[in-house]
C-alpha cells in the first residue's frame, strides 16, 4: 500500500471505529460483532505500525498508554470547580429556590434542570480544536491532578469531538463524573477476589482508585464511565440554557445522564426527588441525591458565586442509610472461584426500603480486623446504597461476647481440605465442588463469556440441585424434556434455553477462554491469548515462558494458567466441553515478515520514536514483542536509562541492540 492509500484508509478506519465506539459505549446500541470490530482495530494498528508518522494522538489505537507515571502533575482548571450547597431538608430546598427567585430581576426566567447526583469522582476534560488536550481531577477546585493518560483509556471520553450535529468550540472545558456501574462493580470485585486481591468497599471508591492509578493500563482494565454534565469554559459556545448544554454535550459525543428532567418550581423538584428516591434501587449507578440547577445561563451570571459554591445550584441529598442490627451467626460461603468467604447472617433490618439479612465479611484478615462475632450488635450500611456492608461493632459494655468465628478446615460444600492463599481461604476442587459449579454455570453463560440468555443464578441453582448438571459439559446435553420438569420452566422457556445453549456451542476462542473462569484471566487477557496463539490447542500446550510472551500476562498469571490447565479435573472438563463444542480459531498477529520468529524485549527510552511505536514496527515485520527477558528472547533493545532487563539479557548472553542498531535492523528487514 502506498502512502496516500494508507492516509485515506487510516482516516476511514478511525471514523468507523469512533462511530462504533460511540454506538457501543455511549448509546449502548452496538452494530458490529466483537470479531468485526477487532478486525477494523487490527487493520488500523497494522497500518499505523507501517506508517508511524501517520499516528496521531486522537487515534483510537492511542487510548491505552505505555509505561506507568512517576506521579501525577498538578493542573490548573480552566474555571473553578466549585462544590454545591447541599442539604437533606425540604425546607432548605425551598429556602434555596426562594432565594434564587428574589435574586433575579425577571422571575419569569426561573426554571430548573434536575438530575441524579452521581456518586463518583469529578473531573475536568479540556478540548482544544476538538481534540482532548488534558484531563484532571477536581483537587481543591482550582488545581487538580493531571490524569490525561488515564482519561484517554475510557471509551466514553471522546478523543475527538463529533462535529456533524453542531460546531465544536476552539476551547471547551467540560465537567463530568467518573463512575462504575453497579453490575460492573460487582463483577470487578468478583474478579479481584478471584485474583486474591482485596475488593473495593463501594463503587465510588472503586472508581476513584481506578482513575488515580499511575499505570494507565490498570485504569484501562477497569469498567469506568464518564458522564458529562456541565461546561466550565468555552470559546464560541452558542447555547442559552442548561438543557441546551446537555444536548450539545450529547451532540459532541459525550455520555449524558438520560434521567435529567426540567422542573418549573420547588413542588416539581420535590416530586422528582421522591420519584428518584423511590426508584434508586433500579438505577444502574450509585446516587446520593439530586442536583438542581437554574436553567437560564444568563440568569446564572446574574446570580454569580460565593467563595465556595454557585448561587444557582443545590444538591438535595438523600438521608444516610446506616442502621444497627445483631449478627445471629457467621457462615462460610463458597464462591464460583473457590474462595470461601465469611458471611454475617443478621437479624433482618430495613435500610432505605430494602430488608438486609446478610453481608460479606470478605476474608480472614478483614474479619479479624473488624473483630465481629456471632451475637454482636453492629452498624451496617448498604455501601453506595447497593452492597450490604458491616461497618463495625457497637460497644455493649455489660454484655458478654461470644467466641470468635474460625474458618473451617474443609469445604462446606464438598468436604475438600481448604488451602490458604494470602488472606483468602480457597477450595481447590474447581469443577467437582457443587457450590463452585453453580457459580461457574452462571459465569459460563454471562454476557462477558458465552452470553447464553436465560442461564442466570436461579437457573444455575436449579440445574445443580436437581442433578441435571454435575459437570460443566453437562450443560450441552440438556433437553427440553428435562427442563420442563423444573420449577418455573414451560415448553417455550425450556426451548429457548436449549436453543441459546446450542447457539453458543460454536464460540470465538476468546469467549470460550473467558467462560472457563481461569483465575486472573478476564476478557482482555482472553483476547490477548487468542490473538497470540490462535488456537485452543496452542494455548493448552503453552508453558509459562510462552505465556509470558503474551501482552498482559506476567509470571504469576502464567503460573496460574498452567496450573489451571494442568489440574486433572479441569483438563477432563475442558476435553468434554470440546467434544460438544466447536471453538473457533482466532486471527493471530501478522506473520510472514522479515522478523518472523524473532522475539524482542524493549527497555529504556528512545529518541527517534516512542517505545510503543518501535514495538509496533517490529510486530508489523512479524516479530513477537514481550515484556520479560527469557532464554527464548532473541534481541533486547536498550534505549536511554535501561532497567533490569538489560542486566538479565547480559547474564543470559542475549544480543543487545542500541537504538541505532535496532533502526539498522529495521532498514535491513524492510529491504
Amino acid at each position: 500500500m502506498n502512502r496516500q492509500s494508507a492516509v485515506d484508509r487510516i482516516e476511514t478506519l478511525r471514523e468507523q471505529i469512533r462511530y462504533h465506539d460511540h454506538m457501543y459505549y455511549v448509546l449502548d446500541a452496538p452494530e458490529l460483532s466483537d470479531a468485526e470490530y477487532d478486525a477494523l482495530f487490527r487493520e488500523l494498528q497494522g497500518l499505523e505500525a507501517l506508517f508511524p508518522d501517520l499516528r496521531t494522538g486522537d487515534s483510537p489505537t492511542q487510548r491505552v498508554g505505555g509505561e506507568p507515571l512517576g506521579s501525577f502533575p498538578s493542573v490548573q482548571h480552566e474555571a473553578p470547580m466549585l462544590s454545591l450547597e447541599s442539604d437533606q431538608d425540604e425546607e432548605a430546598l425551598r429556602r434555596f429556590t426562594d432565594r434564587v427567585e428574589r435574586g433575579l430581576d425577571n422571575p419569569s426566567r426561573l426554571a430548573w434542570v434536575v438530575e441524579p447526583k452521581l456518586d463518583g469522582l469529578s473531573i475536568e476534560l479540556v478540548y482544544e480544536h476538538g481534540l482532548l488536550a488534558r484531563a484532571s481531577t477536581r483537587g481543591d477546585g482550582l488545581r487538580g491532578e493531571g490524569i490525561t493518560e488515564n482519561a484517554r483509556t475510557m471509551r466514553s471520553v471522546p478523543l475527538r469531538l463529533r462535529d456533524d450535529a453542531r460546531p465544536v468550540p476552539e476551547l471547551l472545558a467540560v465537567r463530568g463524573e467518573v463512575i462504575i456501574r453497579v453490575d460492573a462493580f460487582e463483577d470487578l470485585n468478583e474478579r479481584l477476589i478471584s485474583e486474591e486481591r482485596p475488593p473495593f468497599a463501594n463503587p465510588r471508591n472503586a472508581a476513584a482508585g481506578s482513575l488515580r492509578q499511575l499505570d494507565p493500563r490498570i485504569t484501562a482494565s477497569r469498567p469506568l464511565e464518564a458522564y458529562a454534565y456541565d461546561v466550565l469554559a468555552s470559546s464560541g459556545l452558542d447555547v442559552s440554557t442548561q438543557w441546551e448544554t446537555l444536548q450539545a454535550l450529547r451532540d459532541w459525543g459525550f455520555l449524558v445522564n438520560d434521567y435529567s428532567e426540567r422542573a418549573a418550581d420547588a413542588d416539581e423538584i420535590l416530586a422528582y426527588h421522591a420519584r428518584i428516591d423511590a426508584g434508586r434501587e433500579d438505577l444502574p449507578f450509585e446516587i446520593d441525591g439530586v442536583v438542581i440547577k437554574l436553567d437560564d445561563l444568563e440568569a446564572r451570571e446574574e446570580l454569580g458565586f460565593t467563595s465556595r459554591h454557585p448561587r444557582w445550584a443545590f444538591a438535595f441529598k438523600f438521608p444516610p442509610r446506616v442502621e444497627q442490627t445483631r449478627i445471629e451467626r457467621i457462615l462460610a460461603s463458597v464462591g464460583r472461584t473457590g474462595v470461601v468467604t465469611p458471611v454475617a447472617i443478621m437479624e433482618p433490618v430495613n435500610i432505605g426500603g430494602v430488608t438486609v439479612t446478610r453481608a460479606s465479611l470478605h476474608n480472614r484478615e478483614e474479619l479479624a480486623r473488624k473483630d465481629v462475632r456471632p451475637g454482636d450488635l453492629v452498624r451496617i450500611q448498604r455501601a453506595g446504597d447497593v452492597v450490604p456492608q458491616v461497618l463495625g461493632r457497637v460497644e455493649e459494655p455489660d454484655r458478654e461476647r461470644g467466641p470468635a468465628f474460625r474458618m473451617p478446615r474443609t469445604c462446606p460444600s464438598c468436604d475438600t481440605e481448604l488451602v490458604e492463599r494470602g488472606p483468602f481461604t480457597v477450595c481447590p476442587n474447581s469443577f467437582g465442588c457443587r457450590a463452585q459449579l453453580k457459580g461457574r454455570i452462571q459465569y459460563f453463560g454471562s454476557r462477558g463469556a458465552l452470553d447464553i440468555e436465560g442461564l442466570g443464578e436461579e437457573t444455575a441453582r436449579l440445574l445443580v440441585d436437581e442433578d441435571l448438571v454435575e459437570r460443566l459439559p453437562d450443560l450441552l446435553d440438556l433437553t427440553v424434556e428435562q427442563l420442563v420438569e423444573l420449577e418455573g420452566f414451560a415448553d417455550l422457556s425450556a426451548g429457548n434455553l436449549v436453543a441459546a445453549i446450542e447457539a453458543a456451542s460454536k464460540p470465538e476462542l476468546h469467549r470460550f477462554l473467558a467462560a472457563l473462569g481461569i483465575p486472573e484471566v478476564g476478557g482482555a487477557v482472553s483476547r490477548s491469548l487468542a490473538r497470540h496463539f490462535g488456537t485452543l490447542d496452542a494455548i493448552l500446550a503453552a508453558d509459562e515462558d510462552a505465556l509470558t510472551d503474551v501482552e498482559g500476562v506476567g509470571p504469576i498469571m502464567a503460573a496460574r494458567i498452567v496450573s489451571f490447565f494442568g489440574e486433572p479435573h479441569n483438563a477432563e472438563n475442558i476435553a468434554r466441553l470440546r467434544e460438544r463444542m466447536q471453538v473457533q480459531a482466532a486471527e493471530t498477529a501478522p506473520v510472514g515478515g522479515a522478523l518472523e520468529g524473532k522475539t524482542f524485549v524493549f527497555t529504556g527510552g528512545m529518541e527517534s520514536m516512542s517505545r510503543g511505536a518501535a514495538k509496533k514496527r517490529a510486530e508489523a515485520l512479524g516479530a513477537k514483542v514481550t515484556g520479560s527477558v527469557s532464554k527464548k528472547t532473541d534481541y533486547v533493545v536498550a534505549g536511554a536509562d535501561p532497567g533490569s532487563k538489560l542486566n538479565k539479557a547480559v547474564d543470559l548472553g542475549i544480543p543487545v541492540l542500541d537504538e541505532a542498531g535496532f533502526m539498522k535492523l529495521l532498514e535491513e528487514a524492510d529491504e
